[in-house]
């Protein structure tokens, strides 16, 4: 508790919002209430959450944000005509959970995990999405042969990594017409030989996942998941195109190469089918994305059920990487949590700490109220977008 505030007597006073230019959308989010004290929260790739955020302002003012999993029922209630079961109106709602988890924290004295469960770690494991070349625009083919991968995978386990991804697609690179979603046998045998580079070089010392970005038709993608049976691929992610779950269950039921799917499953609902049918090998939802800190752990349990373990998609900032994080650590089923800044110099200026978030490959759970982070406004107003005032009224 926070003095003799008796945290059933608090209510939402105010719901604002700050966008960050970065490679991705970060909208983060602030809950105010009539006590003094504050949530952060965040909601990624979702253009334009803002509105949705300050449409759903009206059904929060005055009620209590301690009752999380009633707020966030009235919210998908009352914006399921803006797309309840996913989408961008999942993504604004998974913003506002994760400042409703940093605030009843704060108020009732306990950190984000214990409202979700409690910790089974007292740290997270994290995995680097590590790049080799330019993924936007060709400009050296070598920057893509199997020793460039290599040779980034090293440089990351230099870091002090060890666990890491790469990306196995990418546009106008082996696809002989992107559009038909096809590989050929040859473009296969490419993908094939940097997967070989890479755990040739840093196999023994590193888990590797590859992602696939959705690019491929059901045979592609069982055929690739085929030929790298022989190597040892910690998973291969999205193969498939993520509307159809029986072509996605087709691929990893006729694969012995761990298979992964679940940052466009949004909500318990929409991961539901798949973990009952054990569609996928690894499930892999995004936290302030596809429904927030609660709905994420119950997709988990959920999957624990199930035997599958959970790995968390995340291209966050350090707000919705530390509420992950949070997750991570309340899950017993939890694998690792994606980082995917290590070419943003100022990631970590966005907290008030003196240590990097990210130490040795893991992150410290913290046991402070809340998310147990603070956010550095003044740090965040300097990478606002063009035109964006500091959690101005919406």
């Amino acid at each position: 508790m926070v003095g003799d505030i008796d945290p059933r007597e608090v209510a939402i006073t105010d719901v604002r919002t700050a966008r960050v230019d970065s490679e991705f959308h970060w909208t983060f989010v602030r809950i105010d209430t009539d006590a003094g004290v504050s949530g952060i929260g965040e909601a990624v790739l979702g253009p334009a959450v803002d509105g949705y955020i300050e449409h759903a302002k009206g059904l929060l003012v005055g009620k209590s944000p301690v009752d999380i999993d009633a707020r966030c029922t009235e919210l998908y209630d009352g914006l399921s005509f803006l797309g309840g079961m996913n989408g961008v109106g999942v993504t604004a709602i998974s913003g506002i959970d994760v400042a409703l988890h940093d605030l009843a924290g704060k108020l009732l004295g306990v950190p984000a995990y214990q409202l979700v469960g409690g910790k089974h770690r007292e740290e997270v494991r994290v995995y680097c999405d590590t790049h080799a070349g330019d993924h936007l625009f060709r400009t050296d083919e070598n920057s893509y042969s199997p020793e460039a991968y290599a040779d980034a995978a090293e440089a990351v386990v230099a870091d002090g990594f060890d666990a890491l991804k790469f990306d196995l697609d990418g546009t106008e690179r082996d696809e002989l017409d992107g559009r038909n979603k096809h590989l050929n046998g040859r473009a296969i045998e490419r993908k094939v030989a940097i997967v070989e580079a890479v755990l040739d070089r840093v196999g023994d010392r590193a888990d590797v996942a590859f992602d696939c970005h959705w690019s491929w038709t059901g045979d592609t993608g069982r055929r690739l998941a085929s030929a790298l049976e022989p190597y040892d691929v910690w998973w291969l992610e999205d193969t498939v195109p993520p509307e159809n779950h029986d072509v996605q269950r087709y691929v990893t039921h006729n694969t012995d190469t761990t298979i992964a799917a679940g940052e466009n499953l949004y909500r318990v609902e929409g991961a539901r089918r798949l973990i009952e049918s054990q569609g996928i090998d690894v499930f892999h939802p995004d936290v302030p994305k596809t429904g927030g800190m609660r709905e994420t752990k119950k997709a988990a349990d959920m999957a624990k059920a199930y035997s599958i373990p959970l790995a968390l998609h995340n291209v966050a900032s350090p707000i919705g990487t530390m509420a992950s994080a949070h997750v991570g650590a309340a899950a017993s089923n939890f694998l690792a949590l994606e980082f995917h800044a290590r070419d943003l110099e100022w990631w970590d200026d966005l907290l008030v700490r003196d240590e990097p978030l990210i130490r040795e490959g893991r992150i410290a759970v913290p046991d402070e109220p809340g998310l147990g982070i603070e956010l550095d406004e003044d740090a965040l107003a300097a990478h606002l977008v063009d035109g964006e005032e500091l959690f101005d009224e919406a």
